[in-house]
């Protein structure tokens, strides 16, 4: 038991440690972020649609 308050403790004072980001940071990265998924999920989209076409035009089904 005294190995696990130990352990707590320990955590405890690393997590005063911690340099957290300001949120005007944490929310600029996030919309980064947001921006670059929804930007490769249309261009992944777009080339579903383009080889699915030539698949298509190749009367080969998918």
């Amino acid at each position: 038991m005294e190995k696990i308050l130990t352990y707590f403790k320990g955590v405890k004072a690393e997590w005063g440690k911690i340099s957290w980001p300001e949120r005007k940071q944490v929310v600029a990265q996030t919309i980064v972020v947001l921006v670059i998924v929804i930007a490769f999920t249309i261009y992944t989209y777009g080339l579903d649609i383009i080889f699915k076409g030539i698949l298509q035009a190749l009367n080969i089904k998918a």
